[in-house]
């Protein structure tokens, strides 16, 4: 009798596994290797009929095509994906390594195969044994979403072999295997799953199955000789069966001393077989974890070698570059911080009050912390001497007299990562001290309100204008709809970064300081008969990007603190830090960073009752007055120390100065 042959498995996987490891990787396993169950499918072999024929000739001749092990989407259990026709769940087990080095030692790869054999071995005593699980080591580079994996089928090897009867395999009758996929199917509703194999007693027509566990019970005294074996077969050689067949026999043999069997290859259409097999001279396989075996898959040429998978050329790019963005972030929160919430940054919506060489900065800050939302405000048109210091802009930008700023750095960020949203628009964001025409009134009220529903729209708002009083309406808006308001302004060689307070919460925390909090003088213009180092914002080059990292930094600290915007002042000199376990450290009120000392002060203070920008003077005052009251202010600057009552508080320090007896120093005094 000639030894049973088996034909080799081979693996599918596909590109939606990839993507899922990807997600399992970065969202879950993140440094952790340990070994991770997954799912795959096992689909029958089959035949078809080549209508062609040999070299295209007219008769039509059967071909084979064997089924094999696939993977999809759907291997970690966490969504649901439709399984391949004529295919069923089988086990695996993935090992992916955090390093290439690590994935291309072969000792290694082999100590996990052996464990493998090992869990199989000792399940064989379980109610549920793990028969033919399939292993899968993998390392996925997620940089260039290039994949070297290597799937392994292992099989015990059984000695002696196992012989086919000398008639060898033949064609399984048609009835026979429609009652066997009925009856399995039955089986598979009451254990709630599919098996790979199962047992089977009785003539055709009155047939019962069983799991191959339940074989003890399962054949009586009578029924004992006739042993029968199906199993789903992914084989479509007509004398040849499956790879899995191998350990169904092992498990048979050294568990149930099972010899000799009747053998039925579940395959699709009508390639399914059948013979009888044996162990020679009653045989039983020693049942221990020295057993030998193999399994390694082997290449298309033949090559006991590892593949790779390159996805880069056949993904989406926009979907391909969402991933990589989010890549850094992702390693930062399972290396360093675990806590971080990165949905929370991704979801803020920001508001960009300046496209110049802060809001460029601050952009691209934004966009590598992952927020998909960015909003532009700008009036201005992109000059010569914008591009060195202004990275969102080109040379070409300055032709034509300057494309508008807003619009030209939204398209710009577009460019750089087509899977963000963002948008510019171009108008002037009235300001006290500038009276506006009463042939501008209309539009300065169309400004007025687009600027509110922008403000409206956004989470957090960024005030990165080169002049103080046009701070003010954004300030005094944010203020009244509770948003989170950063501002950064420059100097020469200093810059400060600060988030306004907004009023305190049901706990009465005491409300922060914004801009204008330290002023007891309303913003008025300082923008007319400027000179040229006026007009334009003279400062160090090295000073624009410090306060745009400092003013996006501040903004994702504010959003990992519970309290949000109303969480308190990081105070350095404070006896204990409450928020020593924020995930990026504690949040200060205020930066003021000095270049030329090279340091950076933590400040802090509270809301001045009465500011002219957020006190409850000036914000009852604007909800009554609406858009006629800011047209009031903008023609008279003063009106707001007049709202506020630092006009009073003037008069009375003047009166204060006037009443001090000034004694004037004489020459004998010097």
């Amino acid at each position: 009798m000639p030894n049973l042959q088996f034909q080799p498995l081979a693996s599918q996987p596909t590109p939606a596994f990839w993507t899922a490891l990807t997600s399992h990787k970065l969202d879950k396993a993140k440094l952790n290797d340990d070994e991770q169950q997954i799912t795959g499918w096992l689909e029958e072999g089959r035949q078809i009929h080549d209508h062609e024929g040999p070299s295209g000739s007219s008769s039509s001749s059967v071909v084979g095509i064997d089924g094999n092990i696939s993977v999809g989407g759907n291997a970690f259990g966490e969504r649901s994906e439709s399984n391949p026709a004529g295919s069923i769940p089988i086990t695996g087990i993935l090992k992916n390594f955090n390093t290439i080095e690590e994935f291309r030692k072969t000792e290694i790869k082999k100590e996990v195969f052996n464990r493998v054999i090992s869990k199989i071995l000792e399940s064989f005593s379980s109610k549920d044994p793990l028969i033919n699980p399939f292993l899968l080591v993998t390392f996925a580079d997620l940089k260039k979403y290039t994949f070297h994996y290597w799937f392994a089928f292992p099989a015990i090897v059984s000695v002696p072999a196992w012989t086919i009867d000398d008639r060898g395999f033949i064609a399984t009758n048609e009835e026979d295997l429609q009652e066997l996929r009925h009856l399995e199917t039955e089986m598979s509703m009451k254990y709630d799953r599919k098996s790979e194999a199962f047992l089977v007693k009785g003539p055709l027509g009155s047939r019962s199955i069983a799991p191959l566990s339940e074989f003890q019970s399962f054949y009586d005294q009578n029924t004992a000789h006739q042993i029968t074996i199906a199993f789903h077969d992914p084989s479509s050689l007509n004398q040849i069966p499956g790879w899995p067949l191998r350990n169904i026999l092992h498990y048979l043999n050294t568990v149930h001393a099972v010899t000799q069997a009747s053998i039925i290859c579940m395959r699709q259409g009508r390639a399914s077989i059948q013979g009888d097999i044996k162990l020679p001279g009653g045989h039983k396989n020693p049942s221990n974890a020295s057993t030998s075996a193999v399994g390694w898959e082997r290449t298309a040429e033949g090559k006991l070698a590892s593949r790779i998978s390159d996805l880069g050329p056949m993904m989406d790019p926009v979907r391909l570059a969402e991933q990589a963005v989010d890549l850094n972030l992702k390693l930062m929160k399972w290396r360093v911080a675990p806590t971080l919430d990165l949905e929370q940054i991704a979801n803020t919506r920001c508001l960009l009050l300046g496209a110049g060489t802060l809001g460029c900065y601050v952009a691209r800050n934004l966009m590598a912390w992952g927020i998909r939302n960015i909003t532009f405000v700008d009036s201005a048109r992109v000059s010569f001497s914008n591009p060195v210091r202004q990275p969102l802009f080109r040379f070409e930008d300055c032709l034509e007299g300057g494309r508008p700023k807003a619009v030209c750095a939204a398209e710009r960020l577009r460019e750089i990562f087509p899977g963000i949203t963002a948008t510019g628009h171009s108008f002037t964001i009235p300001m006290p001290g500038h009276p506006v025409p009463p042939s501008q009134s209309a539009s300065t009220c169309v400004d007025i309100q687009k600027l509110e529903q922008l403000i409206k729209n956004n989470d957090a708002i960024f005030l990165l204008m080169d002049s103080r009083e046009s701070r003010w309406l954004p300030t005094l808006m944010s203020m009244t709809q509770n948003k989170i308001v950063i501002n950064a302004a420059l100097g020469f060689d200093s810059y400060l970064v600060m988030r306004h307070g907004i009023p305190a919460d049901s706990n009465d925390r005491r409300q922060l300081g914004c801009y204008y909090c330290n002023d007891v003088m309303a913003p008025t213009d300082s923008l007319t008969d400027r000179t040229l180092d006026q007009m334009c914002t003279v400062t160090r080059p090295g000073v624009a990007p410090l306060a745009a990292a400092s003013a996006t930094e501040l903004l994702v600290s504010l959003l990992q603190h519970p309290l949000k915007a109303h969480a308190p002042a990081y105070d350095p000199s404070a006896a204990e830090d409450t928020d020593c376990d924020l995930p990026l450290g504690p949040i200060p009120h205020q930066v003021r960073g000095i270049l030329s000392q090279w340091k950076n002060l933590i400040v802090h203070g509270p809301a001045y009752d009465q500011c002219t920008a957020c006190s409850p003077l000036v914000l009852k005052a604007y909800r009554e007055g609406g858009k006629e009251w800011l047209l009031e202010v903008f023609a008279r600057a003063e009106l707001l120390e007049q709202v506020t009552g630092l006009d009073q508080l003037h008069i009375k320090s003047e009166k204060a100065l006037d009443e001090i007896d000034w004694i004037e120093d004489s020459e004998d005094d010097i």
